[in-house]
């Protein structure tokens, strides 16, 4: 029988329970390994010749928190209020157990402990950590929309003081063993040889047997929640948590409500408590949505499920970057961080310099910062060669094209490079909207063409849309992936189209900003309802971001391309006319739908009520409901739009790629989860509603009219999302 956690004891007494489940490269809780932990538990608390209790893992890291198939049968299985409360409770027991069962523990704790996997060690009476750097010990579950629910919002706070403790619960922040130290969460870091010898030193010597705040006379570190400092903490969190949150994300108000609530009665009503509140967000939406998206299937995304399996993996050694901008220098400084020697082309020399200059510059602040040591830094810049000159694209196994969005220049560079490269060589180009299809009629071997779309800037986002042309091979799209993992992005792949997936449909959200502020709603009113939506900033304000000068191009170009078939909006004139008639192209020349003055915080542009009239300069209930809906029904109707074209493939691909690529609300889990959580029927309703009222942009696909009909949804089972 497979043993996922074992027991032995010494001659001393000292008993070390080890957790080191087979055919796994990390530890996790799932019923297996909990089952065998308890059973160890058991033999541990009968035998009467064991003084003391090590915990341990026997492999790189200790505990990396709940099983994969465990989380996802708490948020997509069914909703038992009661069957949650108890499971909960099940855990916390066990807990309970070590802390009041009169024997010792200590945690030995020897690499990352996330989760659950830390709130075991919290459990403990001790705790040790090996000096190892790359070690991690947090409690992330709030960035998916969850709390810590083994006694996590509890016992950090009953150990370091609540103020300490906030950051960390509400931000899923993670400390290295030496921080950890610091905050007091361990208590003695030393070498990995000594790790256990050190954890049997402290149990040979006076251990304590009882936790801190199961003794009578224990006093709250900082002071009680009450208390002077502590109600002015509280205020002030409660504030800072509304601000940030804007009221989407129930996580973080039910951590500062467990621990508020939990800390002013007895530890056990306190995990009474953190239960309650952890099943009421396992009962909600939004930690569904975003445990699929932001954990499940961003983690299948990585491990490049959706990748051909008869291509044999590559590994790329050497790429030219053709373009030396701002997204070609993000290409090359991704891509030299990773290893791969990067030749950086531009038409002069001071431009491809340039180009190098970017990391550079952020290879400095690292090592300036202590994060990266001088030899390192040196290494990664010697991977990048500067240059004007197109033999050196020999060698490469890549090509990435990041020059202007102009299909004629894009030619050019395409015809330049491939002279140079092998005939297995894959020519990726960056574009952002034009149809890899036709840049692909400037290839000489169309089949190794494929569009390999970063996002700005490269080195902080975190995805790459991997597009597909007409005669796109599956061995590019293989090796694509390849490369993409191996730079430590996350793909997801989509079919060719004007704008693809990501680009098409966050141009929905400016443009709705846009058409909003053309009906006369005012500016202030559209951009606060836009970031209160969850979205990264509002609808104009992005618009001044992305550039204003190049939503006009792209607007031009595919009116051009697209002719009679090209359907206008109210949006085109005013872009039309900031651009051409008064030069603001937004952020980049400091004039957009903002000013941004060189000495002082950017602020609307005052002349903007002088071309567009504000009609509507209150915001009512009513009138921000709508806002809201239109922001985010409008790209979600679009991302429909593209699952009916097959443009994208997978709600999982369409989910992950909203949040990652431009920033879409990630408490709804993305478009597709946004739609499914509203209901089909009762979005097509609501679309058809907007449609009659604002224009035909809103009008639900068929697809969507067909789903309904039947009452399907995207994601339709318990880890259909991941299987898909």
């Amino acid at each position: 029988m497979t043993q996922n956690v074992t027991l032995t004891v010494d001659a001393d007494g000292i008993a070390t329970i080890t957790w080191d489940m087979p055919g796994r490269s990390m530890n996790v809780m799932n019923d297996g390994s909990l089952g065998d932990f308890v059973s160890c538990l058991d033999k541990a608390f009968a035998d009467d010749a064991i003084k003391g209790v090590i915990l341990t893992s026997g492999k790189k890291d200790f505990v990396a928190g709940a099983d994969l198939e465990m989380i996802q049968r708490m948020c997509f299985g069914p909703k038992d209020a009661r069957a949650l409360t108890d499971n909960a409770a099940h855990f916390q027991k066990i807990l309970r157990r070590m802390e009041t069962g009169g024997k010792p523990f200590v945690a030995a704790i020897n690499g990352t402990a996330l989760g659950g996997g830390l709130e075991i060690c919290l459990a403990c009476h001790y705790r040790v950590a090996a000096d190892n750097p790359r070690a991690q010990l947090g409690l992330p579950e709030v960035k998916i929309g969850l709390l810590p629910g083994a006694g996590g919002t509890q016992r950090l706070p009953r150990m370091i003081g609540a103020q300490a403790a906030l950051p960390l619960l509400l931000e899923g922040k993670s400390l290295d063993p030496k921080a950890a130290l610091a905050a007091k969460i361990v208590d003695e870091v030393v070498p990995a040889d000594d790790l256990l010898a050190a954890a049997k030193r402290y149990l040979l010597g006076t251990p304590r047997k009882a936790q801190p705040w199961d003794d009578k006379g224990f006093k709250q570190p900082g002071g009680p929640v009450h208390g002077p400092g502590g109600m002015q903490m509280f205020t002030f969190a409660n504030a800072m948590l509304h601000k940030t949150t804007k009221g989407n994300y129930p996580a973080p108000k039910a951590i500062l409500a467990c621990v508020y609530e939990g800390l002013q009665v007895p530890i056990e009503a306190g995990l009474r408590i953190e239960t309650r509140y952890f099943v009421s967000l396992l009962l909600g939406s939004v930690a569904g949505n975003m445990v699929r998206s932001l954990f499940i299937n961003v983690q299948e995304a990585n491990k490049l499920s959706s990748r051909p399996k008869d291509v044999p993996r590559s590994d790329a050694k050497k790429i030219t970057v053709l373009g030396a901008g701002m997204m070609g220098a993000g290409i090359a400084y991704v891509s030299a961080m990773a290893g791969i020697e990067v030749v950086l082309i531009d038409a002069d020399q001071a431009s491809a310099d340039k180009g190098k200059a970017y990391s550079q510059d952020l290879l400095d602040k690292a090592v300036s910062k202590g994060r990266m040591a001088e030899a390192k830094r040196d290494q990664v810049l010697g991977l990048i060669m500067p240059t004007t000159d197109y033999a050196h694209v020999k060698g490469s196994d890549l090509v990435i094209e990041a020059v202007f969005e102009t299909r004629e220049i894009k030619a050019d560079v395409t015809k330049k490079a491939e002279a140079m490269l092998a005939a297995d060589a894959i020519f990726g180009s960056n574009t952002s909207t034009l149809p890899i299809s036709g840049l692909a009629e400037a290839s000489v071997r169309p089949e190794n063409f494929i569009g390999i779309h970063f996002f700005s800037p490269v080195d902080k986002m975190p995805l790459v849309e991997i597009i597909m042309g007409a005669k796109t091979s599956p061995t590019a799209r293989a090796r694509a992936m390849d490369y993409v993992q191996k730079i430590k992005k996350t793909p997801i792949v989509v079919n060719d189209s004007r704008g693809f997936y990501t680009s098409r449909c966050f141009g929905t959200y400016v443009s709705e900003g846009i058409e909003m502020l053309a009906e006369g709603i005012a500016p202030a009113i559209i951009d606060n309802v836009g970031a209160a939506t969850g979205m990264p900033r509002g609808p104009l304000e992005l618009s001044d971001d992305v550039a204003l000068d190049l939503a006009y191009k792209v607007r031009s170009q595919t009116a051009k391309d697209l002719g009679d078939k090209y359907l206008a909006t109210a949006a085109d004139p005013l872009i039309a006319k900031m651009v051409t008639e008064l030069g603001r192209f937004g952020r980049k020349n400091r004039k957009g739908f903002y000013d941004y003055p060189e000495n002082g915080p950017k602020h609307l542009w005052q002349g903007l009520s002088d071309i567009v009239p504000q009609k509507i300069t209150e915001g009512s209930p009513e009138l921000i409901e709508e806002v809201r809906k239109r922001l985010l029904y409008r790209q979600a109707v679009e991302a429909a739009r593209c699952m009916e074209e097959g443009v994208v493939m997978a709600a999982a691909d369409a989910d992950v790629g909203a949040i990652m690529g431009w920033g879409f609300a990630p408490w709804t889990g993305g478009p597709i989860s946004l739609i499914d959580t509203v209901g089909v029927a009762k979005f097509v309703e609501e679309c058809d509603r907007l449609a009659q009222k604002y224009g035909a942009r809103f009008a639900p696909p068929q697809l969507l009219r067909d789903m309904a009909a039947k009452g399907e949804t995207f994601h339709k089972a318990v880890g259909a999302a991941a299987a898909e």
